[in-house]
């Protein structure tokens, strides 16, 4: 095939390479540009020279080989690879390439022998295991590349080490019995690796409701067979939530809760699952199976606790309410204190006197059951603490704002170290702003913008930038301590005169800066009442006006908050999101909406 004259001609073309150094391509390169330009005869001569002079160089064999495949040269190619394998008889590399020219040749019972000895050349080394399956998949011998996994198992005794890769092979061949088997038998030998078996089984099963059906049935086998172990319960509950069947995956909550005699505490959990997803009714349906176990239960006085509180946030969900609801829910809230005083020291309470405060505008009775539960011996230092926030709040509300700077001013000497206390600091700079003193409330805020706390520095950068960028030269204040004042009667849900005196400083200042804080305001106040769009159309006048401005990037974020949460338009909310990644990557949002977008992209339709 390669005369012998070509021969030495390339090997005192070698020799004299040297001359002229740099004018020249060495013979490798030189060969692998002969390849790139189809000029295959003349590369394989070149590279006949090269093997015979470095016949052990890996890659002067690997381009020769490949070139000869190339060419359709199958016994050039099975020569070279033999000659190879005497060199390095262990390498089950070569022995795959073999098996490649044997497969090309159309010898496939040849070729599988070769494949048999490679895989039996496994010696436990991850490296080399490796190798080999990516050589067998790209021959498209997925066969091969199981039987590989399969034999390293076999080698290093542990069934487990390659069980995502092994499993992504099982379903691509179209065996999801074993695909899904090795998955479940992995998982619980891997904790905490519920996250990464719940990711894997999505992309295993995709939409296929045959495959999610026999997952399921394996699910359950497996809990029939090891009851105790609540990693194969987890993750069929799972499995029926991504469907959005959660009443299938009640089913078996209660099931296995009998089964194992937990008195409810499973259905508490999957209750509170549905309630994260904001599936009330089914959260609710939850508890009625723990209540129906009797009040004699210790699991009964929780469930009627959470029952409440799902209550009370699908009212505060609800973009309107009737005066019974909140009635019925008063009584409510009655009957169960009557029932559970203890409960008096809880979230509980704090959730009963939101609903008298905000709901039935009662703040008397609001700040009478936040005082009661304050001064009820017991109670928990840092329940009292928020407690008194909130009654501080409520003080607010009613007008009493030098009453509400002493209730967060005891918060904030009880806890000057903790949150709590970083939390008072910001509400009785709050309450200096609204009273005009912004430069006692920056002082306060100045501080509080290095918060441990993001949300609390975030909202103290926000107030701060505010007060900053809004006191003009000539030092006028009037526009700020209007916007201020209209800035307190929204929080005193007195948004009808807010609403006018935002208009009137509209007017009177139409040129201010404080124009792109006026829409925000706007929007926030939007959003109080549930009209969404008006407020998006706020915000994006903030973004789209005003996007040199500091307020844009603010716009921007709770934009995507607002398609995330409460319109529930992922790939809207992802796209704001990422929006602000790339438009603001210095912004105080960024952090969070890298990890929000990261989530969102990750999420996947439900199976049907």
């Amino acid at each position: 095939m390669l005369r012998t004259l070509w021969k030495w001609t390339l090997l005192g073309y070698m020799l004299l390479g040297s001359v002229g150094a740099g004018a020249q391509t060495d013979p490798l390169t030189e060969a692998r540009q002969l390849v790139e330009q189809k000029d295959y005869e003349k590369a394989a001569r070149t590279y006949e020279a090269l093997y015979r002079q470095s016949p052990a160089d890996a890659e002067i064999y690997k381009g020769y080989f490949d070139l000869l495949l190339l060419q359709k040269d199958y016994k050039a190619a099975e020569r070279l690879a033999e000659s190879q394998m005497q060199i390095n008889p262990q390498e089950p590399l070569l022995m795959i390439d073999l098996g490649r020219v044997l497969l090309a040749s159309k010898k496939e019972k040849k070729a599988n022998e070769q494949f048999e000895k490679a895989v039996l050349l496994i010696n436990g080394d991850d490296i080399r295991t490796t190798r080999m399956v990516n050589a067998f998949l790209e021959l498209q011998q997925d066969q091969w590349a199981i039987k590989t996994y399969e034999r390293a198992i076999e080698v290093i005794h542990n069934p487990y080490f390659y069980s995502t890769p092994l499993a992504k092979l099982y379903a691509k061949a179209g065996d999801m019995d074993k695909a899904v088997t090795i998955i479940l038998s992995a998982g619980p030998m891997q904790m905490p690796g519920t996250d990464d078996a719940k990711t894997i089984l999505l992309e295993l099963l995709g939409t296929d409701a045959k495959k999610l059906q026999l997952t399921q049935k394996a699910l359950i086998k497996r809990i029939n067979e090891q009851p105790e172990n609540t990693w194969f319960a987890e993750i069929l509950t799972w499995l029926y939530t991504q469907k959005d069947d959660w009443e299938g995956a009640l089913i078996q909550i209660q099931a296995l809760d009998e089964r194992n005699q937990e008195n409810g505490a499973r259905l508490l959990e999957f209750s509170r699952t549905a309630k994260r997803e904001g599936k009330y009714a089914i959260a609710l349906k939850a508890l009625e199976g723990i209540m129906e176990q009797g009040k004699e239960q210790p699991m009964y006085a929780i469930a009627r606790a959470e029952e409440m509180n799902i209550l009370m946030e699908d009212l505060q969900q609800k973009a309107t309410f009737s005066t019974e609801e909140v009635e019925a829910m008063e009584k409510k809230y009655e009957l169960f204190f009557n029932e559970f005083p203890q409960y008096y020291n809880t979230e509980t309470l704090r959730d009963y006197a939101m609903l008298e405060a905000r709901y039935r505008h009662d703040l008397p009775k609001a700040i009478a059951l936040l005082q009661t539960a304050i001064e009820k011996p017991g109670a928990r230092r840092d329940f009292s603490g928020w407690a008194k926030l909130q009654l501080g709040d409520y003080y607010v509300l009613q007008g009493r704002i030098w009453d509400a700077s002493l209730v967060y001013s005891q918060v904030d000497k009880a806890f000057r170290e903790d949150v709590l206390g970083e939390e008072a600091r910001f509400r009785n700079a709050k309450l200096a702003y609204y009273r005009g003193d912004f430069e006692w409330a920056q002082g306060q805020l100045s501080v509080l913008k290095a918060s441990t706390s993001e949300l609390i520095a975030n909202d103290a950068l926000y107030l701060s930038v505010l007060i900053t960028e809004n006191i003009p030269a000539d030092s006028n204040l009037v526009p700020l301590e209007r916007y201020a004042y209209a800035d307190l009667l929204l929080f005193q849900n007195k948004d009808k005169e807010a609403e006018e005196l935002l208009d009137s400083l509209s007017k009177a200042y139409p040129k201010h800066p404080l124009n792109d804080d006026i829409l925000m305001l706007r929007a926030k106040m939007a959003a109080k009442h549930r009209d969404y769009k008006k407020a998006l159309d706020y915000l994006e006048e903030v973004y789209t006006r005003y996007g040199e401005d500091v307020l844009a990037d603010d716009a921007i974020f709770k934009t995507a908050e607002m398609y995330e949460l409460q319109l529930k338009d992922k790939e809207k909310a992802r796209r704001f999101y990422e929006k602000l990644i790339l438009e603001f990557p210095g912004s105080t949002y960024v952090q969070t909406a890298r990890q929000r977008f990261a989530a969102l992209q990750m999420a996947t339709p439900p199976l049907p």
